[in-house]
Order: C-alpha cells, then structure tokens, then sequence
C-alpha cells in the first residue's frame, strides 16, 4: 500500500492520533490522507439495528441530538424535513435501503420502506437532486482540519465537494496556518461533477467516491462518469483516485468476485493513479487479504495495459522542463530502458512525466520528504528521500547506487537520467540515456578529477 486513509465521519481525534503514529512507525513513505466528513446528513446513533420490512412506514426528524430508534429516525440536518419534497426517494446506508416520502407535516416526514434492510448507527441519507444548504465545514471538520495541520499529514480528502468554493473553505484554514497539506476533492455528486472544472483548479488532485455518486446519478452513467474524471484529472496532471466497493465482497468472504476484479482492472485499463479500499480495510472481516489481493489484481492487470497515453503537453513548472519529461517517456518506451531515474524538489516534473502514463517505473530523488510522500498518489512512480547534492553528476551517483543496492537496477541496464544543472527553481535541464555501468563510471570520473 502507498497511502492510508483516515474516515473522520467515524473517529475520534484520538484514535485517528494512534493510527498516524502506527503508520510512521512502519514507515515514513506512506502517505496519510485524512477525510472530513463534509456537507453529508447521516443518521444519528442507534442502540441497536433498526429492522425495516418492505412496507414498513418510519417516521424522520432533524435533530443531531436524539437517538434514533423504530419510532423515529432523526438526522444530523435539523432542516431536513424542510428541505425534503413530498414523493422524494430517500436512499439509506449508500442506496442498501430505499425509502419513499408519502406524508410531510413541518415536524416530520412519514416515509414508506421499499425493500427490507436494518439501520445501523451514523449511516449515510442521499436524497437525489435535492441539494441541501450544509456549509461545507462543520465544527468537526474544522477540528479535525487544524488536527492535520498539528499532525502534519500529507493530505485532506474533502467530503461532498459541490464547487471550488468547498475547496476554497478547507485552503483558507491551511493558509492561515502556512500549511503545506494537500487537498483532494471527493467527486460524489452531481453537482461536484457538473463542476470539475473549476473543482480541478483549486484541489491537488480527486477522488472518484462511487459510493454516494451511484445514489446521487443513475448507477448507469457512473462507468462513464468515471472514464469522463480521471481523463481530465491527467489532462491537468492531477492526481486521481478511484475509490468505494472495489473488493465489498472481502468484508465478508476471503476472496472477491470475478465482476470486482474486472472492477479493478477496468480503472486501471482507464489508467487511473490509484485504486482504493474502504469497507474491506476499514471493519472487513479480512483487511490484509483485501490489499493482497489488490496489489496483486493490479500488478498482473499492468502486464496488458497500453503504452504511453498521448495527451497534450502541460506546462507545470516552465516549457522546458515540460517538454524534457515528455522526451524522457518518449525515449524510455522507444528504446526499452529498464527505468526513468529523475530528481525533484517540488514533484511537478514527476507528475508531469506520471501524466503519459508510461510504462517504465520512474524512480524520483526528492530533495523533500514531503514530496516523496505527495508523490504516493501518482501513476507509476517510486519516490526517496535524498539530501540535496552540489551537483548533477554527484546525483546520478548517488541515485544508481542506492538502485542498485536496492536490487531496482542492475549495472547493464539501460536508463534514462532527466535531472537538473542549476538547482530546484530551474527544473529539468538535460535528458541523458546510458547504461548504469557507463554512467557511474563516467560520474566517478568527473567526480575524481574534481
């Protein structure tokens, strides 16, 4: 796994606080990326289950601090009830129960249930095309958002995101605190996908959450919806995560489904940057299995996928260093190198060449262990500290030896080197393409003689 993802609309300040220390102390190269439960109305907790049979009639409040119960199932939103029209459909727990309102009266909505099902405690409400005036931070994003900055976590996945004014609410705060966390729009509306354009120049990268998507559209439309995303997402060079029941079924069994392991392979074929778990890791019965069994989905289904993906170049950071990346893919897949070894302060060269989509490994010597953990998200990519070096030639040495060390690279491969002469600010300024051996000894050679 590269990144672990934090779902505060079920945890406390606390537990999420053990989990981050867990997880740095297996390793500081995992990424951390922290949800805000966003504009979303859910159940209030529940004693016990709730069981509805087709036909039952449950009557709905708003008001965040009872307890639901048979009698009376209230919501986070005391304006529900307002808010909701007379025959609306009202999609429980990501669509598994639907009910239908038949009655409303300004305390209460009578509601019929369409299928047998049980509510359990904090479950997600959707009501289609109904959008509900929820500020886009609650007080409890906004802890949690000043909890990352402390814990200095690498990204905030922002829940129900509706237009760049959402993104804009969580940048202010991260401004104000001179914080460099990252923010990842969750796409799980219409509105969110009527809108990501204007979503993708504010946000660092997306994230697919089918989940609440597949209630708020027709599940139809959501295959394409998908492709439409991530196709924009690597036009921009932003990150893109395809996320919610990829494996459901290993929440309770040990292995999943012909149709989730097509799943899989279908975001990868789209080329997405990432695929991730949720139920299955977050209370499934077989967490470590579910990520076993993706990585190893994953690996086989990239033996198959295209080549380079042609897209149109993208100035990041200046054009020259846009159109070495582009020449760095390029020549790798042409001439068959085993790998792209790259250098970079911020990481916009390393998304910029993740953007084609290339099939060789890029293997990126950030200066910053920020961006060793930013890059966690992005196509292809193994990304390491190093400590900055006075020169290039004294950064490819270093670069093959740790490779070859680590058994990445052997001494007859041939690589492609695209690095920088004149420091971080200045980007990519020379594409060299050699066999390890040569390199090293030519970089060893310079290096003596100076």
């Amino acid at each position: 796994m590269n990144v672990v993802r934090l779902n505060t609309a079920h945890m406390t300040l606390e537990q999420a606080k053990k989990v981050i220390e867990n997880v740095r102390i297996v390793s500081d190269k995992i990424a951390i990326l922290v949800d805000t439960k966003g504009p979303e109305i859910r159940t209030t907790g529940t004693r016990e289950p709730i069981e509805v049979t087709d036909g039952d009639f449950l009557m709905i409040k708003g008001d965040p601090d009872k307890e639901s119960s048979k009698r009376c199932l209230y919501v986070n939103y005391p304006e529900f009830v307002q808010d909701v029209p007379l025959n609306s459909p009202l999609l429980i727990d990501d669509g598994a129960l639907r009910m239908v309102v038949i009655e409303k009266n300004e305390e209460y909505l009578l509601c019929e249930a369409k299928n047998v099902g049980k509510i359990e405690s904090r479950k997600s409400i959707n009501v289609p095309s109904v959008s509900f005036g929820l500020p886009s931070l609650s007080k409890k994003d906004k802890d949690f958002v000043d909890f990352c900055i402390q814990q200095d976590v690498d990204f905030i996945a922002h829940s129900f995101v509706r237009n760049k004014a959402d993104i804009q609410a969580v940048q202010e705060i991260l401004n104000k605190h001179d914080s460099q966390i990252k923010i990842i729009a969750k796409i799980e509306n219409q509105a969110g996908v009527d809108n990501l354009d204007e979503i993708l120049d504010c946000a660092y990268g997306v994230m697919v959450a089918r989940g609440d998507l597949g209630i708020e559209m027709p599940y139809e439309k959501i295959p394409g919806t998908q492709r439409l995303i991530i196709s924009k997402c690597i036009a921009c060079r932003k990150p893109v995560i395809i996320a919610t029941q990829m494996l459901h079924s290993m929440i309770d069994n040990p292995s999943p489904t012909r149709a989730e392991v097509s799943d899989i392979a279908n975001a990868i074929f789209s080329k997405t940057d990432a695929i991730m778990l949720s139920g299955e890791t977050a209370y499934g019965k077989y967490p470590y299995e579910a990520v076993e069994t993706m990585a190893r989905v994953a690996r086989e289904v990239e033996k198959s996928r295209s080549d380079i993906h042609e897209i149109p170049m993208v100035v990041l950071s200046n054009k020259r260093s846009a159109y070495l990346t582009k020449t760095a893919v390029e020549a790798a897949s042409a001439i068959n190198a085993k790998a792209i070894v790259a250098d970079s302060e911020t990481g916009r060269s390393i998304r910029n060449m993740a953007g084609y989509r290339g099939r060789k490994p890029i293997f990126a010597f950030c200066y910053n262990k920020r961006t060793v953990r930013e890059l966690a998200l992005s196509y292809g990519v193994f990304a390491e500290a190093i400590e900055e070096t006075k020169n290039s030639y004294e950064f490819v040495s270093r670069a093959l030896a740790k490779l070859l060390e680590e058994n990445r690279i052997k001494e007859e491969d041939l690589v492609v080197v695209i690095a920088g002469n004149y420091g971080s600010n200045f980007g990519a300024s020379f594409i060299e393409i050699s066999p390890v051996e040569i390199l090293l000894n030519r970089h060893e050679i310079y290096r003596d003689r100076n």
